[in-house]
């Protein structure tokens, strides 16, 4: 027996565990970052002057996959009230993701504009004769001018500088809500789909229901789909909600849906609607 043997394999055993170590230490060593970090985006910021309004307008802009290599096609777009990137924006292209999927097909591959709001209680209300309300709320009115805003220089300016050759959808809650109505009421040709999630048609007392609203009973109109939700939002809510949906399909020649929740609310209906809406206008 060769005297150095055990020698040798005690020498082998401590190699062996010494790789091992070695390799365990490795293969635990801290993970190491490899370049920066990058920012994940999902849109791009415009800003837009409105000489109606008479001051500048934020934009969040969302282009569906593809936009950039595809220099031919042509997109619907989603106009959204309340589309600051910290109220409804992310959430809502968050969803129309999903809903696009070519898995899910609810609704095709979309523009998404989000409206920045600079004084919504402005923007979306029309004047009110309830002296309580004008006290409370003093700069609310100036709706007919953000509509103008709409039709005469965002719209043009997507359609302008974007690939916009699809149909045009409005989504807008609360006072978002109200605003939509109007413009179905008094411009009804400026977008083909809207979706009105818990409106305020309370406001001045109801007052929105006296509006002239012949306009979107002709058949040439070009409005598609309406869609009306609402939630456990008490009496005030509800019932305004479900008269506009009433009337809606009394005298309206667009297909017309309407949802109540029960489980929800004025604080969390807003996605839920949004893709149970997705879903409703695919058919599917």
């Amino acid at each position: 027996m060769n005297a150095h043997r055990p020698m040798r394999i005690a020498l082998l055993a401590l190699f062996l565990v010494a790789t091992t170590a070695r390799a365990q230490r490795a293969a635990h060593a801290p993970a190491q970052r490899v370049g920066s970090p990058q920012p994940y985006t999902i849109g791009v910021i415009e800003t837009l002057h409105s000489t109606i309004l008479g001051e500048d307008r934020i934009l969040n802009i969302h282009l569906p996959p593809g936009y950039a290599a595809d220099t031919v096609a042509n997109y619907p777009v989603i106009f959204l009230l309340d589309g600051s990137a910290e109220e409804d924006f992310v959430h809502v292209v968050g969803g129309l993701q999903f809903a696009s999927y070519p898995w899910i097909q609810w609704v095709p591959p979309s523009i998404v504009v989000g409206i920045a709001n600079v004084d919504r209680r402005r923007d979306l209300t029309f004047p009110t004769t309830i002296a309580a309300d004008k006290e409370k709320y003093p700069t609310t009115g100036g709706s007919v001018a953000f509509q103008q805003f709409l039709a005469h220089e965002l719209v043009p300016f997507i359609t302008s500088n974007y690939r916009a050759g699809g149909p045009h959808t409005l989504i807008g809650q609360s006072l978002g809500g109200l605003l939509a109505t109007e413009v179905l009421f008094r411009m009804p040709y400026l977008f083909q789909h809207y979706l009105i999630v818990s409106p305020s048609l309370w406001w001045d007392g109801g007052t929105v229901f006296d509006l002239p609203h012949d306009a979107w009973m002709a058949p040439d109109i070009g409005v598609a789909s309406v869609y009306v939700a609402v939630g456990q939002e008490g009496p005030g809510m509800v019932k305004p909600a479900n008269r506009l949906a009433a009337l809606l399909r009394k005298e309206s020649q667009a297909r017309i849906g309407y949802r109540y929740y029960t489980d929800m609310d004025h604080a969390n209906i807003l996605h839920r609607a949004v893709m149970d809406y997705f879903q409703w206008r695919s058919g599917k």
